[in-house]
């Protein structure tokens, strides 16, 4: 015998001819009718087959079903019902007919719904039982193992208490109890304070109908939160506090949802102008997340030793803890990168993404624990705090939270980012060991706790942090080490054109950025495109920008600024109008262009703590704090601590930046040392003199490691970076501008029509040397 069709038309039709058979049964509108995206079966078989089908918490969907774009649910109702058909009204359509269910306005609706109700009273008990004890959804049943997804596999599955099953027989459960009137009441109520759905919709069809459309139109957690306070509002205070503790799993992770979306949902890069906010979703490219360490430095710089990435050390940003170690999943992820690669819009999105049910469903719960607020505990704290507390300071409404997080089959994420930020010293032998999540303690020993796995025992643990901060947590604590390495060049592109929606735009520029080589190997780094597209997006504003390839150096010194003043917000918590660069601010630039240029000499790439201490520098400020400077990955184990400049050619800028910084606020030339013939003091001290003592200097290196510190030494001399770039900053605001770059452009231009007919191998390097001293269209 063929499945009988559930259909209302089918059920009419066969009354009318007089068939008797089977009892009467529900058309499958309710939660039978609804069908997840993942999951399904096919129609057709005996009758067993389709009531076994029908049993399954998710059946399949009949042709024509509706997918809604907020739950992703697929329903089996008809878009304006043709038929309405109960045991009590006996109502079936004439052929042709069509019943307008609509009302004018509440009070004939009322009137209508209240004659109907009197004449359903002569058989009110009959009428009680239909009422209170309509078919309950179906209990969730584990899907053979053929059908199960890979349990690795993205986007994961629901907790079953965070589940659309759960919740859907939670509210019907509830509002089963309600009194027929006290259910007309909260219906009334509930349309009353919720606009997307209308008066029709609430009122027509039985308790379960009710809850199958509020789920479908509003999604889970915005129908089970207006189910609650709509049951306060009518003041059925037990409900709506059974529902709560029924569903308090799912209402924990709506709020964790709500403040991740509301705190990531929108980036702010740079300055935030009213009005040109982006969304997150709408400008991020994913940059390249690699499971070798190089501190974020490109391994395909020339003076790496490190191997290049292949695609099978890369890893998916909301894959990480998909991975293994030694056969389980890993507890300990800790990422680096070179300061601007993304590590904290890499957070951004993997918190959007899970709060959005695109990724990790299967993480229960995804707390942030930013070091940064720590360190606002440590400073500020004065007596001993718990983790829990920790927690409750950010969510202040998760006080019952830790019930869940103790359960041993509890899987949620814990954030920690920003791991250089935490100033406090980590004492990973001694710190006594605290073995619950109530137990106050000095904030220095949750963290090793927390890190050690002592304190919320179950949670995945995402710490991220600049290498030469995380490098001091011991790798017996740590899983997998995962390192941004950027945009590939594909994804530079991609980036620059997501974020303008005028296609013209956006490709003037990416075609104009691609007429500088060194441009296009520094855009690797995610803000660096940022500033790439700032930049240019200002130029092409206006006429007859874009004649001549852009100039190198203004892109270094933002970069240096950018990161300068990251360095006062993030480590000493200034705010945008406080960004003024103090002496020692200035002076650890200065002291770090020194070292760079003591580098270029030697013509080397790397230095130790000891030429740290040679140069003056503290540890921490030069390498985590600068923004300049990142720690290498040991080439072995035991090796010492090695650190590298941010980015290829970063020594070079340094070097010159420094060089320039003498020459104009002391008046010192300390290139003199390489001239071979007597100059004059006015000429050393001149422009063009110091210019011809870098010309002696590059034409004397064979290896030509002193091209791009000419280049970037001309690009100084040029008032646009001196002045406009740098003025306020390293230099005085409207400081003098420097003199005597006549004679320094005619000193390259005699010098490049020599390299012409001697050295044509330096022809192009001087020219582009001229053009970033005498170029001035930006």
């Amino acid at each position: 015998m063929a499945a009988r069709d559930m259909d209302p038309d089918t059920e009419v039709e066969r009354h009318e001819n007089g068939e008797e058979g089977e009892k009467w049964k529900r058309p499958p509108s309710s939660y039978g009718s609804m069908k997840s995206d993942s999951d399904g079966m096919e129609e057709g078989g005996n009758e067993d087959e389709a009531q076994e089908a029908f049993a399954l918490p998710l059946p399949a969907v009949l042709p024509g079903s509706s997918t809604h774009e907020g739950t992703g649910l697929q329903m089996n109702r008809p878009a304006s019902p043709e038929t309405r058909y109960t045991m009590t009204t006996q109502q079936t359509r004439l052929p042709g007919a069509v019943f307008d269910t609509r009302s004018a306005d509440l009070r004939d609706f009322l009137e209508n719904y209240q004659d109907e109700y009197c004449e359903e009273d002569e058989d009110d008990d009959d009428d009680e039982m239909l009422e209170t004890n309509s078919p309950e959804p179906p209990e969730p049943v584990e899907l053979e193992d053929t059908m199960q997804a890979d349990e690795n596999s993205q986007p994961g599955r629901l907790h079953p208490e965070q589940d659309l099953p759960h919740i859907f027989k939670s509210i019907q459960s509830v509002l089963t109890k309600l009194k027929r009137d006290e259910q007309t009441t909260f219906r009334l109520d509930f349309n009353v304070w919720e606009p997307k759905i209308t008066l029709q919709q609430v009122m027509e069809g039985d308790l379960l109908d009710f809850v199958d459309k509020i789920l479908e139109v509003l999604g889970e957690d915005r129908a089970l939160l207006h189910t609650i306070r709509t049951l306060e509002n009518v003041k059925k205070m037990e409900e709506a506090e059974e529902l709560t503790t029924t569903c308090k799993r799912a209402l924990i992770r709506h709020h964790l949802k709500q403040h991740l979306i509301g705190k990531h949902q929108i980036i702010r890069e740079g300055v935030v102008r009213a009005g040109r906010q982006n969304l997150l979703n709408h400008i991020y490219v994913e940059p390249l997340i690699t499971l070798c360490g190089y501190g974020g430095v490109d391994p395909s710089q020339p003076s790496s030793p490190l191997q290049v990435p292949t695609a099978n050390t890369c890893v998916g940003l909301n894959d990480l803890f998909r991975l293994q170690k030694d056969g389980r999943p890993v507890r300990t992820v800790v990422t680096t990168g070179i300061p601007g690669i993304g590590m904290s819009v890499s957070v951004g999105k993997f918190s959007l993404d899970w709060a959005e049910m695109e990724a990790n469903k299967d993480l229960q719960f995804v707390i942030q624990l930013s070091f940064r607020t720590f360190r606002l505990l440590r400073k500020n704290a004065s007596e001993e705090i718990s983790i829990m507390e920790v927690i409750e300071y950010h969510h202040p409404d998760l006080k019952d939270i830790n019930k869940y997080l103790e359960e041993e089959d509890c899987k949620f994420l814990i954030i920690m980012d920003s791991f250089d930020c935490y100033q406090g010293s980590l004492d990973w032998q001694n710190a006594p060991v605290i073995n619950d999540n109530v137990t106050k303690a000095h904030p220095d020993v949750l963290i090793v706790n927390l890190i050690r796995g002592t304190v919320l025992r179950g949670a995945r643990v995402w710490i991220l942090g600049r290498r030469a901060a995380v490098s001091q947590i011991p790798s017996k604590y740590i899983d997998v080490v995962t390192d941004l390495q950027g945009f590939s060049d594909e994804k530079k592109d991609e980036y620059l054109k997501m974020r303008f929606r005028d296609a013209e735009l956006s490709s003037q520029i990416v075609a104009h950025y691609k007429r500088l080589p060194p441009l296009v190997k520094l855009a690797q780094h995610p803000f660096v495109c940022w500033i790439v597209a700032t930049v240019f997006e200002r130029c092409f504003r206006y006429f007859s920008y874009g004649e001549h390839p852009p100039r190198l150096t203004p892109f270094y010194v933002n970069i240096t600024v950018v990161q300068t003043n990251r360095k006062l917000q993030f480590y000493y918590g200034k705010q945008d109008n406080e960004l003024k660069w103090s002496k020692e601010d200035k002076n650890l630039i200065t002291d770090i262009g020194k070292m760079a240029f003591k580098m270029l000499e030697r013509n080397t790439s790397v230095f130790f703590e000891e030429d740290l201490e040679v140069a003056g520098l503290k540890l921490t400020e030069a390498t985590v704090f600068s923004g300049l400077t990142t720690e290498l990955a040991p080439a072995a184990p035991g090796r010492r601590r090695s650190f590298g400049f941010i980015h290829i050619h970063f020594k070079e800028f340094l070097a010159a930046l420094y060089v320039f910084t003498m020459f104009y606020t002391k008046s010192k030339n300390v290139l003199t040392s390489a001239l071979h013939k007597p100059f004059l003091l006015w000429e050393i001290k001149s422009a063009a003199g110091l210019l011809q003592c870098a010309l002696t200097r590059t034409h004397a290196a064979p290896l030509g490691h002193y091209d791009m510190f000419l280049r970037f030494l001309c690009g100084m001399l040029s008032p646009d970076c001196h002045s406009n770039l740098m003025g306020g900053y390293l230099y005085p605001q409207k400081a003098l501008k420097v003199s005597g770059l006549e004679d320094a452009r005619l000193l390259l231009e005699r010098t490049i029509k020599t390299a012409e007919e001697n050295n044509r191998d330096r022809v192009e390097n001087l020219k582009e040397c001229l053009r970033e001293l005498t170029q001035q269209d930006e």
